[in-house]
Formats: C-alpha cells, sequence, structure tokens
C-alpha cells in the first residue's frame, strides 16, 4: 500500500516542531505546527493550504511570516486552525505591515479558533487590507477538516496555556489493481483519480466514470479497486504531564500508523518537567502504548539533553516496547 501521506519533520529534535505532509497525487500539503520552516522549498510552502497550530508559542508560530510571504499572490485561500486565541495572534501579525498596495491581490486568510467545545471562524482578505471580520461560531467535537479524502481531529490539551494535538487520518485506502485495469481494455489515467473520488463518495452503481471520452458504470469497475483501513497520523507537543491530558491524547492517537510526540525531559527530571507543563521520554513512550500506535516518532526534545539525544530516545522507546 503506497501511503497517501508523506511526512517530514523539518528540524532535528532540537529544533522547532514542524512537520510537513504532503498528500499523494493532490496539489496540496498539510503544516503541523508554523516554527522555523526555511527546511521547504518555496514550492512545498506554496502548496500548503492548511495550517495546524498548537499553540503560539515563538517556536511553534514564527514561520507564519515566512508562509505568507509565500502565498501573498494565491488565490487559494489559507485555512489556519488553532486554539482560541489563535485569531487574535494572526490578527496581531498582520497589523504588524504596511497593507496600501495589496487591494487587488486575490488573497484571502480563513482562522478556525477550537477552544474545546466550539469551531469559530474569522476571515482576513488582502481586498480590505486584511482587517479582520468575523464569520460563524459552531459546536464541534473536535473535528477540524472533513472531505472527501481525509479528516482532521483535535484534542484540547494545556501547556499553562491551551494547546492543541492533532490526528490526520484517511477515510480509506483504495488500491487499484492495474492487471484488472488493462485485462478490461483500459489504459492508466487521470480518470482513476475521478473513481477514486466517486468510490469515497459511495456513488451509485449506475454512475458512470468517463474514459477516453467513453461513459463506463461504477458497477463495471468496482472490482479493480480494493478498499483497505486508511492511513493515521497523530502530532502532539508541549503538553503537561496531568493525567487528563494523557487520556485525551491516547484517545486521538488510538491507533495511529506514526505518533509524533515529544520527549522533552528525561524521567530523572520528571519535577522539572511539570514546572515547565511538558512531560519526560517515559511518558512519551508510555502515551505510545497506550493509545496502541505503530510507530513511535520522538521530537522535541530539551536543550538540556543536547549530548545525550539517544538517552531520551531510548527511555521513550524502552516505555513504548516494553
Amino acid at each position: 500500500m503506497e501511503p497517501i501521506f508523506r511526512c517530514r519533520l523539518l528540524n532535528d529534535v532540537f529544533g522547532d516542531p514542524a512537520l510537513f505532509i504532503r498528500i499523494l497525487r493532490e496539489k496540496r500539503a498539510m503544516q503541523f505546527d508554523l516554527g522555523d520552516i526555511s527546511g521547504l522549498t518555496p514550492s512545498e510552502i506554496y502548496r500548503i493550504t492548511d495550517v495546524f497550530v498548537t499553540h503560539t508559542h515563538i517556536d511553534h508560530f514564527i514561520g507564519f511570516d515566512t508562509l505568507l510571504r509565500a502565498v501573498l499572490r494565491r488565490k487559494i485561500p489559507l485555512n489556519i486552525y488553532g486554539p482560541a486565541n489563535i485569531t487574535r495572534c494572526v490578527a496581531g501579525k498582520l497589523r504588524g505591515y504596511t497593507w496600501n498596495l495589496i487591494r487587488d491581490y486575490p488573497t484571502e486568510i480563513n482562522v478556525f479558533a477550537y477552544d474545546g467545545r466550539s469551531l469559530t471562524h474569522s476571515f482576513f482578505k488582502a481586498e480590505s487590507r486584511f482587517k479582520r471580520e468575523d464569520g460563524s461560531t459552531s459546536a464541534s467535537d473536535g473535528t477540524l477538516l472533513k472531505d472527501d479524502l481525509f479528516k482532521v481531529k483535535t484534542a484540547k490539551l494545556s501547556h499553562g496555556t491551551p494547546c492543541l494535538a492533532y490526528s490526520i487520518e484517511e477515510e480509506s485506502h483504495i488500491n487499484i489493481d492495474k492487471d484488472r485495469v488493462l485485462r478490461k481494455g483500459l489504459e492508466i489515467g487521470p480518470w482513476l483519480g475521478v473513481f477514486k473520488k466517486a468510490l469515497r463518495r459511495n456513488a451509485p452503481a449506475h454512475s458512470t466514470v468517463e474514459i477516453s471520452g467513453k461513459h463506463y458504470r461504477m458497477d463495471w469497475l468496482r472490482d479493480i479497486a480494493k478498499i483497505t483501513e486508511g492511513q493515521k497520523i497523530t502530532f502532539a507537543t508541549d503538553f503537561a504531564m496531568t493525567a487528563k491530558n494523557i487520556e485525551r491524547l491516547a484517545e486521538l492517537a488510538k491507533g495511529s500508523d506514526a505518533f509524533y510526540c515529544e520527549a522533552y525531559f528525561l524521567e530523572k527530571d520528571r519535577q522539572r518537567a511539570r514546572e515547565r507543563f511538558h512531560i519526560t521520554a517515559k511518558t512519551c513512550g508510555l502515551t505510545a502504548k497506550k493509545a496502541g500506535v505503530k510507530k513511535l516518532v520522538v521530537s522535541h526534545i530539551s536543550p538540556r539533553h543536547i549530548d545525550c539525544p539517544d538517552l531520551v530516545i531510548k527511555e521513550a522507546m524502552s516505555a513504548y516496547e516494553g
């Protein structure tokens, strides 16, 4: 199975947490946390349509300016999700610049603030010099984004300030049997993308897909596809070592194919971790084990462990695998 989510941490374990996810065969990408994103190429930044910010400490939000500059003339809107203060923080960033020459730009920024119960939409348009405009507020169970391909959910945690963890999950994975396609006298081509989207929408059996100018029924094409469980990725960083946080995160990450999680301190520094609203490597591993994830990826380690990152990773993996 070829994974749909192509994941890449942009920095090492001591750098800013930032996970870039390219969507296979789609002209879009997701960015989880917006710290230092200099590891991305201009074309990769331009692909980013949705950003998920855990919280607005500087190492998780300083990359906003880099992203904004790259997409400033783009017609596709930029969507930013975050905790309750995210709208105020985006507005503050935008107020820091002079916008007298952008009224003809197509740029639009949608901001979605999640407070644990509801999702509030605000937007900023270049045509109005990025003046804040407030939209609707709706009840939310933590589902932030849902389309035919995948959904993104969040859990509200605490880092001394509200902090969100995120999961992105493919609704289902569709594998195409290319041999069967050829045996039906068809060619491999862009129509397969249309066919997959129709499957995800549960298109009626009598509906058709156009292939090389001819129309073929969905029920005749159905056996070229095998539908399996979709891929799931979870990203979490900067949260206090409390039972409530661990419980919420384990539920969000349940069954993930990959779990990107901070391991800020060693267990011997447990008291320091509590004071700084972080977790230990052991807690990271135990949370991954509790969630039943298939792979744990340790990230965001305290600079105090710069001489021994292997010890931190080993502690997390021992708790996870033990």
